[in-house]
């Protein structure tokens, strides 16, 4: 699922802006990686970094989704539901 279907369900469409946000997260798992790289606890703030993101993200569809229930969209509700169930499955694996 992708947001465009998202919009295009509410007969909308995606305008593309820079997360700055998702940004930090990102340049952060970057900077540990530079200051644990010889060290043991790499792979623990690799996992660290990575489940922010997913976090954030699950978060995201969750604030989309409650946004659309309000708002009366039940197909947008049904695709970001699906989306956030997706997302807290692969953390959980």
């Amino acid at each position: 699922m992708r947001l465009d279907q998202v919009a295009e369900s509410v007969g909308g469409a995606i305008k593309r802006k820079k997360c700055q946000a998702m940004e930090g997260l990102i340049e952060e798992g970057e900077e540990m990686m530079e200051e644990k790289e010889d060290s043991e606890a790499l792979d623990a703030g690799l996992i660290l970094a990575a489940q922010k993101v997913e976090h954030y993200e699950i978060a995201s569809y969750g604030g989309l989704r409650a946004w659309a229930e309000l708002m009366g969209h039940t197909d947008a509700v049904d695709l970001l539901q699906e989306r956030s169930r997706k997302r807290k499955t692969r953390i959980k694996s």
